[in-house]
């Protein structure tokens, strides 16, 4: 049972929901996937629950992801298939918030990844109070961006999507908004009181723009003609040598190749399969989206590169992965195929 890891609570008009394990960051559980996904199904049909609230407990994070150590230990100790429940009912879950049929509203005040994106970024409304940190880092861990990263990432502003799912580098309040990850700020220091007007009857936009300011301009969207530029290639050694060709004493030189030092640290694998997503998902529906990462999850855990980069980003915590193929040449085509493959019986069915 979830117990006190999530929490759900009627308040006037809204269905408030809790994360509550901060001294995790908030990391979804499988028992917080089924509480949730029960909460929502019973709020989806009470007429006195008019839009759901999500918010989370702590300073430091809304959700920084799904608890990959213990899917890490399930896999590693030869319970794949108990693994893949977790991601098959995470993403049905993301399916039914994205079709959800009342207004659904996150409060994201801190870091944002990997599951945590899963369930506000497919919601009607995201809300960025000033500690909002977004990023989808996994293909750092050998793992790829889903959750619907097939879906949100090619359909943000240029090629930021490209470059947030090769580098996995984040996005403060400012580039948040203006990447479509979040609707609205909302200064940190209102969130108590935004969270007590959404229970009111007023409608969510009319609140929601009362509360909302400008959050400026941020770095990255400062730098969206450079990362159009070089990130607008169908292969991962593309982008690598535009990243290369740039001048070294100007501004985006000096961060081009910090860029590409930091995408070559990634798993080759990993790095393929993300842009293949991103090129891909364009053309796609939701739907498929979401059961093509069903499809490359179910071969992702019964590889390598998973295991290995969670052993050294959070197990041994050496930060020196051996990756397996080391070379982005050692992963062709076929292999890439390979993981986007119809998975017959086993298919991801969405609610």
């Amino acid at each position: 049972m979830a117990g006190n890891e999530i929490l759900f609570e009627p308040r006037g008009a809204a269905g408030i929901v809790t994360l509550n394990r901060p001294q995790a960051l908030n990391a979804l559980t499988l028992q917080m996937v089924h509480a949730l996904a029960g909460k929502l199904r019973e709020w989806a049909s009470d007429p006195a629950v008019t839009r759901v609230v999500i918010t989370a407990a702590g300073e430091r994070a809304f959700c920084a992801g799904g608890d990959i150590r213990a899917l890490y230990e399930l896999g590693a100790s030869g319970r794949h298939r108990q693994a893949l429940v977790f991601w098959h009912d995470e993403y049905r879950l993301n399916a039914f918030i994205k079709h959800y049929p009342k207004p659904y509203v996150s409060l994201i005040d801190g870091v944002v990844m990997g599951g945590g994106v899963g369930i506000s970024v497919h919601g009607s409304h995201r809300v960025a109070g000033d500690k909002f940190l977004f990023a989808m880092p996994e293909v750092g861990i050998g793992f790829f961006p889903d959750v619907g990263g097939t879906w949100f990432l090619p359909r943000m502003p240029g090629e930021l999507g490209a470059w947030c799912a090769i580098t996995g580098d984040r996005l403060k309040t400012a580039d948040g908004v203006a990447a479509g990850i979040a609707t609205h700020h909302v200064r940190s220091e209102r969130f108590a009181d935004l969270t007590d007007a959404l229970c009111g009857n007023v409608s969510v936009d009319a609140i929601l723009a009362a509360f909302a300011e400008s959050p400026g301009e941020g770095p990255m969207m400062a730098r969206r003609a450079a990362i159009d530029r070089l990130f607008a290639g169908d292969t991962v050694e593309h982008i690598l040598t535009l990243l290369d060709a740039e001048e070294t004493h100007d501004a985006d030189g000096e961060w081009a190749a910090a860029t590409a030092a930091s995408i070559r640290t990634k798993s080759p694998t990993s790095l393929r399969l993300a842009l293949a997503q991103v090129r891909r998902g364009r053309d796609w529906s939701f739907e498929e989206c979401m059961k093509a990462e069903f499809r490359i999850v179910s071969r992702i855990v019964y590889g390598h590169d998973f295991y290995e980069g969670v052993r050294a980003a959070i197990v041994d915590k050496d930060n020196a992965p051996r990756w397996r193929p080391a070379a982005l040449a050692d992963v062709g085509p076929a292999e890439v195929e390979r993981h986007f493959a119809a998975l017959g019986d086993d298919e991801l069915s969405l609610p």
